[in-house]
């Protein structure tokens, strides 16, 4: 499985992105996705997450009410649409994938990753 993220880069405060986490070599549908970031000079933190199924999905207490996590697996794809973004929000944008299972917020239960996408978030 190999993942791809895309979508990122430079916005004001108030914007919005979309990112997007598009997977080869596997049907991402077996898998439950989550997105990270890390910001410079500080460690990789869990930002949202969906289930295989499409129908749970999971929040960082920082992002609720302005990310929205979907998937579509017609397009071996997984979105993440970023609204109202705050300057706390720039870093590295990384998607993981895994088997399903718990502690979706949790890095290490991750086995697969995509090489990152710089969000930047100023005026």
């Amino acid at each position: 499985l190999h993942l791809v993220e895309s979508g990122g880069g430079f916005v004001q405060p108030g914007g919005s992105l979309r990112l997007a986490c598009t997977a080869s070599g596997a049907i991402l549908e077996y898998y439950d996705i989550g997105w990270f970031r890390q910001a410079p000079g500080k460690e990789r933190e869990f930002v949202a997450a969906i289930d295989w199924s499409g129908d749970n999905a999971y929040y960082a207490d920082s992002v609720k009410g302005r990310f929205t996590i979907s998937r579509d697996n017609a397009e071996n794809t997984v979105y993440l649409q970023m609204n109202s973004l705050k300057p706390e929000d720039t870093a590295v944008y990384y998607c993981g994938a895994r088997f399903p299972g718990s502690d979706y917020d949790e890095d290490y239960t991750y086995d697969y990753w995509g090489q990152g996408t710089q969000v930047t978030v100023s005026s």
